[in-house]
């Protein structure tokens, strides 16, 4: 999806640090009143007009995607409709908890098993 849609960005640079970034508008610009004491390059300060830069990065979206159709004739609606109609019924009463075996009683023991065939946990 990133690579279809179209956006753009803006970054703007003092002394070849980046200070801004947006991407839903412009940039901030840096105060040009701050002193910087790091700074010691003659090169670059931020009282120099040119030392400063704003850059714009523009992604454009691709318009040449083939869009897929299909068409239904009336078989295949027919169809749909039947294999829809049939499942929703299917699953229904699914919110019930349904126990079978809620009424069964278990087989009456008539001997222990364990004692019968002597086996003990020690």
């Amino acid at each position: 999806m990133i690579s279809t849609t179209s956006f753009a960005s803006n970054a703007h640079f003092c002394c070849n640090k980046l200070v801004s970034f947006s991407v839903t508008g412009k940039a901030k610009p840096c105060d040009q009143k701050l002193q910087n004491p790091k700074n010691t390059s003659r090169k670059c300060s931020l009282e120099q007009k040119d030392c400063c830069s704003t850059d714009t990065y523009a992604n454009i979206g691709k318009d040449d995607l083939m869009l897929d159709s299909f068409d239904l004739d009336f078989g295949t609606l027919v169809f749909l409709n039947a294999f829809i109609f049939y499942h929703i019924d299917r699953f229904e009463g699914l919110q019930e908890n349904i126990i079978p075996f809620k009424d069964y009683d278990p087989p009456w023991i008539e001997q222990d098993l364990l004692v019968l065939h002597e086996t003990f946990l020690i």
